[in-house]
């Protein structure tokens, strides 16, 4: 009897070794009602390239077709709208607030001001958000002209939606900083619950070539794809665009990389909203606006 207990006790801890494996050891994500979690994840990274479709990224972007080809990809994922910033207000907030333009926050500060974003919903329940943008001259920047820039205007104001939602500008101010704080946020393992990683217009295809977006994607990814948060499933990360370029009813590519997916190709039809719902979920919070009624992305992917 001793040795069978020994033995049961060497087959339960040999099962645990890898402490990523055991389910004690994976976050644990309800919603307010107390379901049962929709994802293991408890980390969202979010990109999102500018104005190409699902089959110009797929043939413009080998790095990132490579990387979804390997974990996941929707064929059937449509933005919302057109210009660029209602799109990205869609994805962070649930609603694009009635805006066709894109324009900078104080222009819509009546519509969009006392919003909630997903920003807020973390912080609110204890966790941890950031924007890393390129070329953003300082935290929280709301202007993209010449004459309130430094230097060459490369950062845009419409890709970085967390600005316009001036009720957390608080928070803003100090989560939303430079590319420079994201190499080191990776090498920490310390990349936030909800994360956008925002490229300036050289390297976001809109202003560059999608080759060169392709490149500036590889080397900021890299890293995150060797990172412990991403290997041991905690971080799932997220590469879409904003819209097309009017020529494909604004289908794009949503590239969904996680090591919990193999080669996974979706053809269910899911849309920015479905994002801003999967956001709120690995968050553990009711979906904002029209992502509670989204198709949902975790379910599409079987995460």
């Amino acid at each position: 009897m001793a040795c069978l207990l020994l033995a049961l006790a060497g087959c339960d801890a040999a099962s645990r070794s890898d402490g990523d494996t055991g389910a004690e050891n994976r976050p644990e994500i309800r919603s307010p009602s107390g379901e049962p979690p929709t994802t293991a994840a408890s980390k969202v990274l979010v990109v999102i390239e500018e104005n190409h479709t699902l089959e110009q990224m797929r043939e413009g972007m080998p790095f990132l077709a490579q990387v979804s080809d390997k974990y996941g990809y929707a064929t059937r994922w449509t933005a919302i709208t057109h210009p660029s910033e209602p799109n990205y207000l869609a994805i962070a907030g649930g609603s694009t607030f009635g805006i066709s333009d894109d324009k900078a926050p104080q222009a819509h500060a009546q519509d969009v001001g006392s919003a909630t974003s997903v920003f807020d919903q973390a912080v609110a329940v204890g966790k941890t958000a950031a924007t890393y943008a390129e070329s953003m001259p300082q935290p929280c920047h709301v202007y993209d002209d010449p004459d309130q820039a430094v230097g060459v205007p490369l950062y845009a104001v419409r890709h970085n939606a967390w600005v316009y939602f001036t009720a957390g500008r608080q928070a803003c101010l100090a989560g939303d900083v430079g590319l420079e704080e994201f190499a080191r946020d990776v090498g920490d393992d310390a990349l936030p619950n909800v994360g956008f990683l925002i490229p300036n217009l050289e390297h976001d295809a809109h202003d560059g070539t999608l080759a060169e977006a392709d490149t500036w994607l590889e080397q900021q990814l890299s890293p995150v794809l060797q990172s412990h948060d991403f290997t041991s499933g905690h971080l799932v990360v997220v590469v879409t665009a904003d819209e097309d370029d009017r020529s494909a009813d604004n289908t794009v590519l949503t590239s969904v990389l996680t090591p919990a997916l193999s080669g996974e190709v979706v053809d269910t039809p899911l849309t920015h909203y479905s994002l801003t719902r999967y956001i709120c979920q690995v968050l553990g919070v009711e979906p904002l606006g029209q992502g509670a009624e989204a198709p949902d992305l975790a379910a599409a992917f079987g995460l």
